[in-house]
């Protein structure tokens, strides 16, 4: 893709709407057409579950190419104080900490919701 000004003293690389960098240096998560995936872009869902008597929180609805969810799942299970793992759209966390986990991807940026009971 030329940039702009292309073949001129002006000329400027293609720079990320996003971070800012040149595309080649940009490490944002894109989608499929190339699209910056921005963490406002996804709906995130947590709910708690009861698993063989215990709670467990879920987040779902998390785009996994747009998202690293194994650090999102270390920062989640460090803020909570708790155990967890990843899944194929979400993250897992040992507990019920819904409002935690809520208050914390709206500080990330995420529009993060309460689902369930």
């Amino acid at each position: 893709m030329p940039g702009l000004f292309d073949g001129t003293q002006l000329e400027q690389p293609v720079t990320c709407p996003a971070c800012g960098k040149a595309t080649e240096d940009c490490a944002c998560p894109r989608d499929a057409e190339g699209n910056v995936c921005l963490p406002k872009d996804q709906d995130a869902r947590v709910r708690r579950e009861k698993r063989r008597g215990k709670w467990v929180t879920v987040v779902t609805q998390l785009d996994p190419g747009a998202t690293d969810l194994k650090q999102l799942a270390k920062d989640l299970k460090a803020k909570c104080a708790s155990g967890g793992s990843t899944t194929d759209d979400g993250v897992e966390l040992q507990g019920d900490h819904r409002d935690t986990v809520v208050a914390h991807l709206k500080t990330l940026g995420y529009p993060a919701k309460p689902a369930g009971g």
